[in-house]
Parts: C-alpha cells; sequence; structure tokens
C-alpha cells in the first residue's frame, strides 16, 4: 500500500538509532549515544585528572578534589543531557548551575591552575539550559570569572589565553544548539498540529459529503418505494419502472460514496439540476426550473460544486420537510455573484439549521460564498447560496429582479 510522504518521514524519524533533534531519546539506545556524544568532550578534563594522579596534593586534598570533579561531571551531564533547548522553570536550574559554579571556584582556587578548565564547562552548561537573553550575559561573566581566579592563583598567561576562546565559542555554541532545538521542536509540535487540522478538515468534508449524498439518495429511493407500494398490485408495470428507479438510484448513490471517500467528488449544476426535476417530480411537486441555466462556462470550478451542493441539500429539504406543492429554482447574476435561489410554497422553517445547512454553509464559505435563508412571502421557505464569478466573465445569465 502506498504512504504518503508524510507518514513515510515520520516512520524513518521513528526508526532511527539515533534521536532526532529537539527529540527526548526514545529507549535505551538512542539516550546511550546522546551520552556518548555528550562524553567525547569530557576528555578535556584530563588536567584535573592528571593533577590529581601525580600526587601534587596531600590526601584529604585529593579525597576532596576527587568526590567535587565527580559531584561536578555529574551535574553537568545532568544539565546538558536533560535540559538543553528545553524552555524550563528557572528556579529549577538555578541550584544547579549554581553547584558546578561554586565547585569550579572551590576547586580552582584550593587545587590550582589545572582546574580552570572546568570554567569552560560551566560556560558550556550556560549555553545549554539558559534561554539566550541571560546566556549572552553569564558566558562573558563566566570567561571573567575563570581569568580572575587565574590570577588568583598565579596560573599562565598562555593557560588562561588558551581557555578564554573555547569559553566563549563553547558557551555561544551550544547557546545556538539549545536554541536550534527549541526551534526544531516548535517545528515537530507545529507539524503534529498541522497534520491533526488536516485530519479534522477531512473529517469535516466526508462527513459534509456523506450527509448531502445520502440524504439526496435515500429520500429519492423511499418516495418511489412508496410509489412503488401504491401501484401493486394493479399497476405491476409502473411499480416495475419505479423499482427500477430505485436499483439506478442506488447504483449512483454507491458510486457517489466511492468518490466523495476517494476525495474525487465534484457535482455539477447540470446534473444536480436533472436531479432536483426527478426529486420533485417522484414527490408530486411542480418544479419551475425554467430559470436555472446550467451552462456558466467562466464559473470556477469550485464554486460550481459549492453550488450545486446548495441546490441538492434545497431539494432535498423541500421534499423531505417542506410539504409544499411548487419549487422554484432559479440563477441569476448579483454583481459579481452568481445566486443560487430555491424557494417553496410549504409550511416554512420549524426550528434551528439542521447538520445539512451548517455543512452547506461552511462549504460555501470555503467556497468565498455564503448561504442566505428565510420565510417568503407566500410562508415558505427561501434558501439563496452565493458564490463569486470569475471577475473577467460575461455570463448570459437572466439578471435578478428588482426587489
Amino acid at each position: 500500500m502506498n504512504r504518503p510522504t508524510w507518514w513515510r518521514n515520520a516512520a524513518a524519524d521513528d526508526d532511527t538509532n539515533a534521536p532526532a533533534i529537539g527529540r527526548s531519546p526514545e529507549n535505551r539506545r538512542q539516550a546511550l549515544i546522546k551520552l556518548l556524544w555528550i562524553g567525547i568532550w569530557m576528555a578535556y578534563l584530563g588536567a584535573p585528572v592528571s593533577d590529581l594522579a601525580e600526587g601534587h596534593h596531600t590526601v584529604p586534598a585529593t579525597v576532596f578534589g576527587a568526590l567535587g570533579l565527580l559531584v561536578f561531571v555529574t551535574i553537568y551531564l545532568l544539565l546538558v543531557f536533560r535540559y538543553t533547548g528545553r524552555n524550563l522553570d528557572q528556579t529549577a536550574i538555578n541550584r544547579p548551575l549554581g553547584a558546578i559554579c561554586a565547585l569550579a571556584a572551590v576547586l580552582t582556587v584550593t587545587l590550582g591552575d589545572a582546574w580552570l578548565v572546568l570554567a569552560v564547562y560551566v560556560s558550556v552548561a550556560f549555553g545549554a539550559v539558559l534561554p539566550p537573553r541571560l546566556a549572552r550575559w553569564a558566558i562573558p561573566l563566566n570567561t571573567v570569572a575563570m581569568v580572575g581566579a587565574g590570577l588568583l592563583v598565579r596560573s599562565s598567561h598562555d593557560l588562561m589565553s588558551a581557555l578564554v576562546v573555547p569559553s566563549l565559542l563553547g558557551g555561544f555554541a551550544m547557546s545556538a544548539v539549545g536554541q536550534m532545538v527549541r526551534t526544531t521542536r516548535a517545528l515537530r509540535e507545529a507539524r503534529a498540529t498541522v497534520a491533526q487540522l488536516a485530519a479534522n478538515e477531512e473529517r469535516l468534508r466526508l462527513a459534509r459529503d456523506l450527509h448531502d449524498l445520502l440524504g439526496h439518495s435515500l429520500s429519492l429511493i423511499t418516495l418511489k418505494s412508496e410509489l412503488a407500494g401504491r401501484m401493486l398490485p394493479g399497476k405491476p408495470e409502473q411499480a416495475a419502472q419505479q423499482v427500477a428507479d430505485i436499483e439506478r438510484v442506488g447504483r449512483q448513490a454507491l458510486v457517489d460514496v466511492r468518490e466523495a471517500v476517494s476525495g474525487f467528488r465534484r457535482p455539477t449544476l447540470e446534473a444536480e439540476l436533472a436531479g432536483a426535476r426527478t426529486a420533485l417530480a417522484a414527490a408530486g411537486i411542480v418544479a419551475d426550473l425554467h430559470r436555472a441555466g446550467a451552462h456558466h462556462p467562466d464559473l470556477p470550478p469550485d464554486q460550481e460544486g459549492a453550488l450545486a451542493w446548495a441546490l441538492r441539500e434545497a431539494v432535498t429539504n423541500v421534499v423531505r420537510h417542506s410539504g409544499a406543492r411548487r419549487c422554484t429554482v432559479a440563477l441569476t447574476e448579483v454583481g459579481d455573484e452568481l445566486c443560487l435561489t430555491v424557494t417553496d410554497d410549504g409550511r416554512g422553517a420549524t426550528g434551528p439549521h439542521g447538520n445539512g445547512l451548517t455543512g452547506l454553509a461552511e462549504r460555501l464559505q470555503l467556497a468565498d460564498g455564503r448561504l442566505e435563508t428565510g420565510p417568503n412571502d407566500h410562508g415558505g421557505f427561501t434558501l439563496r447560496a452565493l458564490a463569486p464569478l470569475s471577475r473577467s466573465a460575461d455570463l448570459a445569465v437572466e439578471p435578478a429582479p428588482e426587489p
């Protein structure tokens, strides 16, 4: 079965072993890969580890340094692994950020210049978890604090110079990565929202089409079934003709439903006028269609489809609900619009709009048209559906009568 492109892309994202940008790891393998990518940069902690291993400090100082380094690395990995690019409550990250700042400062001052590299990791953590407006101040300030600590512990100027650029560059690069992650996550959410809206719109389209199609066809089948029942047993030939019509209408309804489900259903005024004539005649309603010319070459297809749906829904309501003896259908040009008017002399509206008229108003709105309904001067009901014409159109349609 062929899948749409967006479905295949989404499936490819789900099947990959590496977590996609802007998405949290979904399994242990993806989490391990992400942790390894972050852990690669821990190689620059070789200076503090060598300082401890070479025995430059007393045993208590070495134990203190090892524990401090372990806590620093744990907090750093937690921040970068879990919170990069997330919109966080500032109070949730202030404590871990403050902890690694304090550890970096204390370890550098007490154990020497080999520990200045911890400030670079502090800048990276700032870039990873702070919003850009805060990170652009925090990273330079941390770099200045690193230089101050270097002067305090009498480090070489070459070492401080070598760490200034990584501190600034690493911090701002990580800030850019965090912004990219936030943007990617927002795009993913937007794509999911668009997909949901498209699915909702497709469901609404299908509901409108099925209501309009089946309401009209089933009403006609019901009328013809009643006629066939009244003709039996006295008029079997005429009853057989009604049964044949029922079969034809049923087959056409099946074709229409299949087209609607496939998204290809677009009725025409000509076909709907013919169907209206048949339905009204079957219901014993006099049909006045002489002002309903079906050929309008400059009427856009979408607008013609909306008017055709309006005609079908209006005639279905006349047949099913109005109790009318006469129904008039007219197509007139009103300014830059084509107006379909369906008028009956029945009992008029007895309540609020149902699903059919509600869906019809939505359909016309999608075609830049509008729906107007209300009682007429003879006590019946009038439906007016208007759809825009092409401005270059010069339609040979009878102008609207003067009010």
